[in-house]
């Protein structure tokens, strides 16, 4: 599966996107924000990563952007089936921060949820020490459970403080969310 917003590409990663991948991800910055990425992160599990079997539920897209002669990997965004519903997932490299990218990611994302999987309700979180991706998941219209509950953090080993929120997809009068639309 592929996809396209104004800025971005969203596409499945291949054997051949481990270099890349490992150079965009090994930032301690973002692996101690994500829960399944080890520290330090290898080329190794950049490949163990891309060769995972998936089903045809769990859809992990690379993230790119145009960037001179070739697109550059900059993140990851996933939906996961986690329990009852799926989770959303995402990273970016730190030097893309600030740009609305994972915003813009994320809103594919849900369209991709929506009318190609026929989701009704996601689940995401994120740890107290990561707010801006608690600001993002809000912009997409994610609302708090009321919950903050430890979450293995495998880059820290350790649990950590993890705020769950929930989005409802079939609901579009949800009060203050942004259009699902890129």
């Amino acid at each position: 599966m592929f996809a396209r917003t104004k800025r971005l590409t969203l596409r499945p990663g291949w054997p051949e996107d481990a270099p890349d991948l490992a150079k965009a991800i090994a930032h301690e910055s973002i692996v101690t924000k994500i829960s399944h990425a080890p520290w330090p992160y290898t080329i190794d599990d950049a490949a163990a990563f891309l060769a995972r079997s998936r089903t045809v539920d769990d859809v992990v897209m690379l993230i790119t952007i145009p960037d001179g002669p070739a697109p550059r990997l900059v993140g990851c965004i996933g939906l996961h089936p986690e329990g009852d519903r799926h989770e959303l997932g995402y990273w970016l490299t730190p030097d893309v921060w600030g740009r609305g990218y994972a915003t813009e990611a994320g809103r594919q994302m849900l369209q991709i949820a929506r009318h190609a999987l026929g989701l009704n309700r996601l689940k995401a979180g994120f740890y107290i020490d990561n707010p801006a991706s608690g600001r993002v998941l809000t912009k997409l219209g994610f609302r708090h459970t009321g919950r903050t509950e430890p979450q293995f953090c495998r880059a820290r080993g350790r649990d950590v403080a993890c705020t769950k929120v929930e989005l409802d997809l079939d609901n579009d009068d949800r009060p203050g969310a942004m259009p699902l639309a890129a």
